[in-house]
């Protein structure tokens, strides 16, 4: 009988014992650190030969850069982006340029010289280059207009970048480890660590802590592989100094009146536009007027008119405009070129100085976006001449939308005097339905979104001294825009009853005859004083009004109780 359990207990414990080492083989396999390791080139996404890979701050960005010849370069996009958005490519002329407040520095693409009003020099390594259509900026030439740091990694080649320096959490490493894609022994190795080796703690969870290490990598760590964890501020970048862009703007409120000044015969109505007014203090003839895509403009300055508004006590800001010549001008033409640009800034200014004027005053309206960022840098070129020899520069602009973003107003109100807004034309001309000219929610909304990107002291607001009288006859609109006193004689004229409308801040009318309905929301003193009162709330640089000649006398006392406060 025990022979023949012998067999039997034999097996059993085979069977126990093979079992024992498949549990205890499952259980090493689930618990034992793997060796596999990651392909870095895939974790990078590499892509190919000068590749580089950007870990800004802590995170690998979709952006890339490229090192050639042993330099670091970054697309000019990038660098707009992250670094500083006034590197100007001129691809015609092919020209990098940089605008500072007296002077602007360019470098000849492709080349290793910078030209400056200092003269000419060889920088250390070539700044800008193309590769295909694409231009690229060398790391160490933007570094002389922006603070950050970065080092350079190989295999994969690879960027640590930063551009701020806060508080972090660093640890030595115990013990020699890996450093693994995901949180977990089976999770690929990225990168192996000694004892010693110093980490960033980025995040800590219950068992494993994503780190970043010394070489820029990212991944997870197991908690108890860290030791003397604490807090570090490191030191910041602060090589770079932003330059001043010295304002000109004035210790009281701004009030300038357009003139509109339609040839050499307009100026004989200078006495004419003033002698009703009120604390004007600026007056702005529409003088210079963009005549070819060339560069050249007409010109209606006149001494004598500089110099009886100066008798008068009144600063000339000369607006110059693009549009009483518009189907012959090509906007992106003329601002695209570096060239064409300097000649249209040097013949402005010429005119300026020579007949004493004050201030330019630019009237440029319906920039294409594309042509954005040439039309801001006309405004930076601009302002060095004016800076240099006392020239107020104000810059006049629709009520911010989001197609109207490409102008730049926050870079208008760092390197211009004044940053005016047109708060009117809310319903305009070919507007698909009848509305108020500048309703008061419109005209806030303007201030507001102005205040948000400009300093208030340098936001002049714009406004209308006309009303529209609409008409809707069979389905056709159609409009016309008169001054306060024609409008007044329009409303005796078909006796139209108005009423205070609390939505637009306005007087309302309207009246019906025959198949035509008439609509007015009227601009007169009551409305002028609730947007004037928005303007104090806001606490901005002052008021213009568009335009002289269609106001009432009696305005000028709203206006003039605005300017006292």
């Amino acid at each position: 009988m025990k022979k023949k359990l012998i067999p039997f207990l034999i097996a059993i414990v085979l069977i126990i014992v093979i079992g024992g080492v498949s549990v205890g083989t499952m259980i090493l396999e689930k618990y034992s650190y793997t060796k596999e390791r990651a392909d870095l080139s895939a974790y990078f996404h590499m892509q190919g030969e000068a590749d580089v890979a950007i870990i800004l701050q802590n995170d690998l960005i979709e952006e890339r850069a490229k090192l050639l010849d042993g330099v670091y370069y970054l697309d000019i996009n990038t660098v707009h982006k992250y670094f500083n958005d006034r590197f100007y490519e001129d691809k015609g002329e092919g020209l990098l340029l940089y605008a500072l407040p007296d002077d602007i520095v360019k470098n000849v693409i492709g080349s290793s010289e910078i030209s400056s009003k200092d003269g000419t020099a060889a920088f250390s390594c070539v700044p800008a280059r193309y590769e295909g259509e694409t231009l690229y900026l060398a790391l160490d030439y933007v570094k002389q207009y922006a603070n950050f740091s970065y080092e350079g990694f190989t295999d994969p080649d690879r960027l640590q970048i930063y551009t701020s320096w806060d508080k972090r959490q660093v640890a030595d490493i115990a013990k020699d480890t890996a450093v693994r894609v995901l949180g977990g022994v089976k999770s690929e190795i990225l990168e192996d660590l000694k004892a010693g080796d110093k980490v960033i703690v980025l995040e800590q969870m219950e068992n494993w802590s994503k780190v970043k290490t010394r070489d820029a990598v990212v991944g997870y760590v197991e908690n108890k592989r860290l030791s003397n964890i604490k807090s570090e501020l490191p030191i910041p970048v602060e090589d770079y100094v932003e330059p001043v862009y010295a304002s000109q703007t004035r210790d009281h409120k701004i009030n300038l009146g357009w003139h509109v000044v339609s040839g050499i015969a307009g100026n004989d109505t200078l006495n004419e536009m003033v002698v009703n007014t009120k604390g004007l203090n600026v007056i702005s003839p529409t003088w210079f007027k963009l005549s070819d895509s060339e560069g050249n403009f007409t010109s209606f300055a006149s001494q004598e008119y500089v110099n009886k508004a100066h008798d008068m006590g009144l600063e000339v800001w000369a607006l110059v405009e693009n549009i009483e010549y518009k189907d012959s001008i090509d906007m992106f033409a003329i601002l695209s070129s570096t060239s064409t640009r300097a000649k249209l800034i040097e013949g402005l200014v010429n005119e300026v100085l020579a007949y004493g004027i004050d201030g330019i005053n630019v009237d440029f309206e319906q920039i294409s976006m594309d042509c954005g960022e040439h039309y801001i840098e006309f405004i930076r070129e601009l302002s060095i001449p004016c800076r240099a020899n006392g020239i107020v520069l104000s810059v006049d602009n629709y009520v911010p939308t989001g197609y109207t973003d490409h102008y730049d107003r926050a870079e208008q109100g760092a390197v211009a005097d004044y940053v005016v807004i047109m708060g009117y034309d809310e319903h305009y001309a070919g507007s698909p339905e009848a509305g108020s000219v500048a309703s008061i929610n419109f005209v806030e909304q303007g201030i507001q979104k102005t205040v948000e990107q400009v300093p208030p002291n340098k936001v002049i607001n714009a406004i209308p001294f006309y009303t529209r009288i609409w008409e809707t006859a069979n389905g056709e609109l159609g409009s016309q825009a008169v001054g306060m006193d024609a409008a007044q004689q329009w409303i005796n004229t078909h006796n139209v009853a108005v009423e205070w409308d609390e939505e637009t801040c306005q007087n309302y009318g309207e009246y019906t005859d025959g198949a035509s309905i008439f609509q007015v929301w009227l601009e007169d003193e009551k409305s002028i004083e609730v947007k004037l009162n928005i303007m104090e709330k806001y606490g901005i640089g002052g008021v213009a009004s568009w335009r002289l000649g269609f106001e009432r006398p009696s305005v000028w006392d709203v206006i003039g109780a605005y300017l006292s406060r």
